[in-house]
C-alpha cells in the first residue's frame, strides 16, 4: 500500500503493528474537545483524530505517538474539563506516563500567567524536542494547513503560513522527508491561494 507521497508499507505488516493498539480510552478523553470550535468549522476533537490519521498515513505505528496524537490538544484547550489531569492520563494503561509526557511536550507552556510565545514554542519542539514530539508537530501542522482551506481570514492564514516557513519547514526534512514534502506543498498552496502580498504585508514579513 502506498500513500500519495510514495511510502510503501505492506498491509499485513500495518495490521500486525496495530492489532493490539487500544485507543478507546484516549478517544473518550478527547471527546472533551468536541465543544471547542475551529476557525474553519468542525471542532478540535476531529482535529485530534485527523492528526492521528496523518501519522498512520505515514506508517507511524508507535503506540505512544498515536495515543498522544488523539489527545495532543487536551491540556491546552480543555484543561478544566473533568478527567483532564496528569493522574487520569497516566492511569489509562502502561503507555499512559509516556503519553502524558509527550502531550505536555507539545503543549504551549504557561509560566507566571504568561503563555509561551508561538515562535519560541515551535522552535523548542523543532530544535530540541524528542523525535516523537517532532513527528507529532509535523502531523499537527499538516492537519492544520489542510483545514486552512476552509478559513477565510486572510491575515490569520498568512500568519500561519509564515510561521510554518520560518519555524517548522527548516527542520522538517530532517524529521521525515515525505512529511516535509507534503508540508511544503500545502504551504505553497495556501500562499498561492492568498495572492500577492500587499506592501504593508511584505514589510511585516521581513
Amino acid at each position: 500500500m502506498a500513500t500519495a507521497y510514495g511510502i510503501w508499507y505492506p498491509m499485513a505488516d500495518l495490521e500486525q503493528s496495530l492489532r493490539n493498539l487500544t485507543l478507546a480510552p484516549y478517544i473518550v478523553k478527547a471527546t472533551a474537545l468536541i465543544g471547542v470550535r475551529r476557525r474553519g468549522g468542525s471542532n478540535m476533537f476531529r482535529h485530534q483524530l485527523s492528526t492521528m490519521a496523518i501519522l498512520l498515513d505515514y506508517k507511524n505505528t508507535d503506540p505512544v505517538l498515536l495515543k498522544a496524537a488523539v489527545i495532543h490538544d487536551l491540556f491546552e484547550d480543555a484543561p478544566s474539563m473533568p478527567g483532564v489531569t496528569r493522574d487520569e492520563i497516566e492511569r489509562i494503561d502502561t503507555d499512559g506516563p509516556a503519553v502524558y509526557h509527550l502531550v505536555m511536550e507539545v503543549t504551549i507552556r504557561t509560566t507566571d500567567g504568561e503563555r509561551e510565545p508561538k515562535p519560541q514554542y515551535l522552535l523548542r519542539i523543532m530544535q530540541s524536542g524528542s523525535p516523537r514530539a517532532k513527528l507529532l508537530k509535523l502531523a499537527d501542522r499538516i492537519s492544520n494547513l489542510t483545514a486552512l482551506g476552509f478559513v477565510h481570514d486572510a491575515s490569520f492564514v498568512r500568519k500561519y503560513v509564515d510561521e510554518t516557513r520560518r519555524y517548522v519547514l527548516p527542520y522538517a526534512r530532517a524529521v521525515n522527508q515525505d512529511m516535509f514534502r507534503e508540508l511544503s506543498d500545502l504551504t505553497d498552496n495556501r500562499e498561492q491561494a492568498l495572492g500577492p502580498r500587499m506592501p504593508d504585508e511584505r514589510a511585516g514579513a521581513t
